[in-house]
């Protein structure tokens, strides 16, 4: 028996088992009759060409006998080699028991580096400022329901890190081969098998909780010593090199530090500065969060195949370079996608007014929204008047959150403008209709961002309304303010994930500024643990 592996296979939505078979058949030039078994390895929707959308498959395939014609889209398997159950990884079979580690923060970054040590037989205490996710939820849905932020129990900060509470996208542009392997232990610890076989998969926040909670019980099972509601207040240092960190709770020694403490603790990046830590501004994006009706995305994107059982819900992903007389050109986009989903207020700091997107597994909701932004780059801070150093970024993000708290009356509630109204910076007085708590005050959103950021914003939205006829309707809110789209702030460090200038400690994840979503953060943490088991490996 010969197994292969067959990419691209195009079928329409109204395909079978049996037209596969022979389309696969046909791409290999052998007879259907030769195919023994077949099963799908990787499934993407294109839609380009709609109404007929089509579902492009991956399949392994097995053989009776090798086919005389092997196109360059396919491949012979080695044997033992399974597309849906990649290897561990050679350097996480090794042993570094001797080692002691401090990982702090419990997102993706801090929770796959916990594990990789954990599982090395290394001894790791892993420290989280905010709460268990499942008391955390309820932090969260009093700031929803009544408007009350606590600072350190909210879509940020908690077990999980910021992308617990989103449409739990696992798709990356990133090429690492540790990509497969996250998702593998997923899956594992009770993510559906199909995230492996998805181009664009995600888990949704109520799977999200589920998997995070056997991944805690996995952790301590293997003698992690979880501190929740303990937030670090510093770095332990000795002779230029890291020993460890104190918290709130007293001080932990250990031969290394891993920190991986998300894109939104502007306090610890502060006390970091305070103690040399070598940090530096870096770009990232501001603007909105739209909003539009699910079934007029899906009607936009998938044309009369809208509400297939194959397709699901629409998404969309969208970019632009807008002229722009600052920087030549600047890039507008739209950010973190949620279809079926809701707009969730995502403040840390107190009368702050930040929003971000969320959906469960089944993404069934009756909106879909994603973030509208536009590029800030190093140049504008300093043009602006936010100067040079590591917080200019900081400093923008808060005078514009602090903006639209006021803007939208105070309680959390969000400004929001009909995106029509935006486009032709008319304020209406009116809004559509929409589900956000703590509740949506219109606005007029133009007050809100200056006039360097208002111009590409506007001249996206319409290249945006141009590809996706539609997309610029009296139907769509935008809400304010999609602020925390990355790390404004890099921790700098070296080739050996270092920090520079301060042996034993290894930023990691989106707070460091070097990630940018749940799967790249939890690679960049198995990256810190590789370099850390590489070191003290017996």
């Amino acid at each position: 028996m010969i197994r292969v592996l067959v990419r691209g296979v195009a079928a329409p939505l109204s395909a079978g088992e049996a037209w596969v078979r022979e389309a696969i058949a046909r791409i290999l030039r052998t007879a259907p009759s030769e195919i023994l078994a077949f099963r799908l390895v990787r499934r993407a929707i294109d839609a380009r060409k709609k109404p007929a959308v089509r579902i492009v498959g991956d399949y392994e395939v097995q053989l009776k006998a090798m086919p005389s014609y092997l196109p360059p889209t396919a491949r012979v398997l080695q044997e033992g080699e399974d597309p849906l159950d990649p290897p561990r990884p050679e350097v996480f079979t090794k042993k570094a028991e001797n080692l002691s580690v401090v990982v702090v923060g419990a997102g993706p970054a801090g929770l796959f580096a916990a594990l990789a040590l954990a599982e090395a037989g290394a001894r790791v205490v892993l420290l989280e400022r905010g709460k268990p996710i499942e008391r955390r939820m309820r932090d969260i849905g009093r700031l929803r329901s009544r408007g009350e932020l606590n600072p350190e129990s909210n879509l940020c900060f908690g077990e999980g890190g910021a992308g617990a509470y989103t449409d739990g996208k696992l798709f990356t542009r990133i090429k690492h081969p540790y990509v497969r392997w996250v998702l593998k232990r997923f899956v594992d610890f009770g993510a559906p098998p199909e995230i492996l076989v998805e181009a664009h998969p995600h888990l949704g926040t109520d799977r999200l909780v589920r998997v995070i909670r056997r991944m805690r019980a996995h952790l301590l099972a293997h003698g992690v010593e979880l501190l929740f509601e303990t937030r670090m207040e510093g770095l332990l240092i000795r002779n230029e090199r890291v020993v460890g960190v104190r918290t709130t709770r007293g001080e932990h020694e250990a031969d290394a530090v891993v920190l991986a403490v998300g894109h939104s603790a502007r306090d610890t990046f502060e006390r970091l500065h305070a103690q040399g830590v070598k940090l530096e501004p870096k770009p990232f994006a501001v603007g909105f969060r739209v909003e539009h009706p699910q079934a007029l995305i899906d009607e936009i994107q998938f044309g009369a195949a809208a509400g297939h059982p194959k397709l699901g819900p629409a998404e969309y992903r969208l970019t632009h370079q807008a002229r722009d007389a600052n920087v030549g050109r600047r890039g507008v986009y739209s950010f973190c996608m949620c279809p079926g989903g809701l707009i969730v207020p995502a403040a840390t700091e107190p009368e702050g007014m930040v929003v971000n997107g969320m959906s469960n597994a089944k993404r069934a909701g009756r909106w879909a929204n994603a973030g509208i932004v536009a590029e800030v780059r190093l140049e504008d801070l300093a043009r602006e008047g936010y100067g040079e150093g590591p917080f200019a970024g900081v400093a923008l993000q808060r005078e514009l959150e602090q903006k639209a708290y006021a803007l939208g009356g105070g309680g959390y509630r969000a400004p929001v403008m009909r995106l029509t109204d935006f486009m032709e910076r008319k304020a209406s007085g009116t809004i559509a209709p929409t589900r956000f708590k703590p509740g949506a005050t219109p606005a007029d959103l133009h007050e809100l961002l200056p006039p360097w950021l208002v111009t590409p914003m506007l001249e996206g939205l319409r290249a945006f309304g141009r590809s996706m006829r539609g997309f610029i309707t009296e139907e769509a809110n935008l809400f304010a303010m999609e602020s925390r789209t990355s790390s404004p702030v890099r921790i700098v460090r070296g080739e050996d994930m270092q920090a520079i200038g301060l042996a034993g400690l290894y930023p990691v994840g989106e707070g460091a500024g070097y990630a940018g979503g749940i799967v790249s953060a939890a690679v960049d943490g198995l990256r810190a643990a590789e370099a850390l088991i590489r070191t003290h490996a017996a």
